[in-house]
């Protein structure tokens, strides 16, 4: 029998325009480069930003015919998030929400466009990491690949006569196994599951694609985008002095996942975990889509969010 207080759930994250989950300092060439773990160098998505904007989504969820400001002191938001700044020191929130991590990504294929990519040490930590959220059904995790070999579905359209795959401008060579109980894994479980998300759940089954560790983190470091932006003066339509800087994006289709834990309520009106998972899950169920990271105004950052229940 668990002894846990908890309900957890895993939140997918699917990139639908480039997205700037921003480091806020520079260490290189680029000015403005998206965060990243220490450790791996692998992208992230800081959890006191997904929290702050699962907030915001819950504000529009609750508010009804009033304003946003009144659904934040509702006890809804209360228990969930816990209460405004000014009584912060009343109780905290039930909700604990880890970093966005990568799970899948996007990198240029000679043929079918493109491949989602991942590796063992990825695959790994959701296995660790789901097992935390409730959930218990997962394939094996593959051993590990020598550099420049992959495991890709039979069927792949990114296939070369069936042998080889090209990523960027380094060549695959087809190994024993098959990706197709984790793509379809990932494909049931964080990737949105209406009609209208068919055909991409269907087109991640076949493009899903396993590489060694050092080639994935290989690919997450160098293929971003790196957008030059500039600011002109008015009157001489040139570019102001300063006002140059590179920005670094992840591409479109980047796919991300999040454990959220929801305890009992901590505040005065108790409730149990179960009922405000549930509360939780409909508020993502409503929205479907968050604004995540910088440059909202510019069509970045608008990504399609599911949140399956685990525990």
């Amino acid at each position: 029998m668990s002894d846990k207080r908890w309900v957890g759930g895993l939140l997918g994250i699917h990139a639908l325009t480039p997205l700037h989950p921003g480091a806020g300092t520079a260490l290189g060439t680029v000015d403005l480069p998206v965060q990243r773990e220490r450790h791996t160098s692998w992208p992230l998505i800081a959890g006191s930003a997904l929290k702050g904007i699962l907030r915001d989504a819950a504000r529009e969820h609750y508010k009804g015919t009033g304003t946003r400001a009144e659904a934040n002191k509702s006890e809804q938001i209360k228990q969930l998030f816990g209460p405004e700044s000014a009584d912060n020191e009343a109780h905290a929130g039930a909700l604990s929400v880890s970093d966005g991590r990568v799970i899948a990504y996007p990198v240029r294929s000679m043929k079918g466009v493109f491949a989602w990519i991942s590796c063992p040490a990825v695959l790994f930590r959701i296995h660790r990491d789901a097992q935390l959220a409730g959930s218990h059904s997962l394939p094996e995790v593959p051993s590990q690949l020598e550099q420049f070999k992959a495991i890709v579905a039979d069927k792949s359209p990114c296939l070369i006569q069936g042998k080889e795959l090209l990523l960027e401008e380094f060549r695959f060579t087809k190994v024993a196994g098959d990706p197709t109980p984790w793509a379809q894994w990932i494909a049931a479980n964080l990737l949105p599951q209406g009609d209208h998300y068919k055909a991409t759940r269907e087109r991640f089954t076949t493009s899903f694609v396993i590489v060694s560790d050092d080639d994935f983190t290989h690919f997450v470091k160098y293929s971003t985008e790196v957008n030059a932006r500039i600011a002109l003066d008015y009157e001489s339509k040139t570019v102001k002095e300063g006002a140059l800087f590179y920005q670094e994006f992840l591409p479109t289709e980047s796919l991300f996942y999040s454990v959220l834990l929801v305890n009992e309520s901590r505040s005065k009106q108790k409730e149990d975990a179960s009922n405000l998972h549930k509360n939780l899950c409909d508020i993502v169920t409503k929205v479907q889509t968050l604004q995540i990271g910088g440059d909202e105004t510019t069509g970045k950052g608008f990504c399609s969010v599911f949140l399956k229940g685990g525990n």
